[in-house]
């Protein structure tokens, strides 16, 4: 069963707030059947050393947490 883009979205949007207050953002780029979401690190952010540890340590495991249907996340450029 496919997952929701909106959920996905919202999920994303509790994220927000830390990244912005750093100068960043994330944006969604595609969510897969199978699970996988791809987003992209904007701002200060895509640019961060520590971009792979927010991405996996913060932004997959809570998207994972509010939408189990996440496999993993996985970052664009």
């Amino acid at each position: 069963m496919p997952i929701e883009r909106e959920k996905v979205e919202q999920a994303l949007d509790k994220t927000r707030p830390m990244l912005q207050r750093d100068g960043g953002d994330v944006e969604l780029v595609d969510v897969t059947n199978d699970g996988r979401v791809f987003v992209r690190l904007k701002g200060a952010c895509g640019g961060c050393p520590m971009a792979t540890m927010t991405l996996k340590s913060f932004i997959e495991r809570s998207l994972k947490k509010d939408v189990p249907e996440v496999t993993s996340v996985q970052q664009v450029r």
